[in-house]
């Protein structure tokens, strides 16, 4: 068989942030913020710069010092070889109580709302990866599952799981979302939050549990830098 071929080029994404800190340190002498990053980038999310960020760094392209305001500089020129698969950002998935969403199947953000993805950390083959999706966290249920506020959750689109598995479901009759582990017990469905300080939900009528998802892969938020 053939190997597959990869790119030898940076995402749009990544050569953009380089141009920012490139510019931005020839413009006022010192590096931009998390924010100012974003804002010269057009990327809203402060979660998703870290990511892209920290791509950077271990591609040797970056130097940065955590928990230092404006501690990312450019390391050398913005061409490295990278495989990259894109992955368009639905909405957000609240981990906290079920709230109610405008549509069961997350589609509200802007089309144009994407994440590339290194691909050599998938743990799924390329062909698999066409069908992810991301979510943006909302809420702070799972964070002994390390999954915090503003953190990215890629999932793998299913309509079922497995007891133990972090989904997210859309519960039918309340019209809700939410994101947590999902267990089937006793005739009915335990949703559980990985905050000790919840209560599970438990659902009499597993039929009105409709599975979205199964997060693969969370993008973490860097502690100790600006937003």
């Amino acid at each position: 068989m053939t190997p597959r071929k990869r790119s030898t080029v940076l995402s749009e994404r990544q050569k953009k942030i380089l141009e920012v800190l490139d510019a931005f340190q020839a413009e006022f002498g010192y590096p931009p913020s998390i924010r100012e990053i974003g804002k010269r980038a057009n990327i809203s999310s402060t979660s998703v710069v870290n990511y892209y960020l920290e791509q950077l760094k271990e591609l040797g392209l970056i130097d940065r010092e955590d928990r230092v305001s404006r501690g990312t500089r450019l390391k050398k020129p913005n061409q490295a070889p990278v495989e990259t698969i894109r992955i368009p950002i639905l909405g957000r998935i609240f981990a906290s109580k079920p709230v109610l969403v405008p549509g069961s199947d997350f589609q509200y953000y802007d089309s144009e709302s994407m994440i590339d993805v290194a691909a050599s950390l998938m743990p799924l083959p390329p062909k698999s990866s066409k069908s992810l999706f991301a979510l943006e966290v909302q809420g702070d249920s799972m964070i002994d599952a390390m999954v915090n506020e503003g953190d990215i959750v890629i999932m793998l689109p299913t309509t079922d799981a497995h007891n133990g598995e972090m989904v997210a479901v859309w519960l039918e009759d309340k019209e809700e979302t939410t994101l947590k582990y999902f267990y089937r017990e006793n005739g009915r469905i335990r949703l559980q939050p990985a905050n000790p300080t919840m209560q599970p939900i438990y659902v009499d009528n597993p039929a009105s549990v409709r599975i979205q998802g199964k997060v693969i892969m969370v993008i973490r938020q860097v502690g100790g830098l600006p937003s």
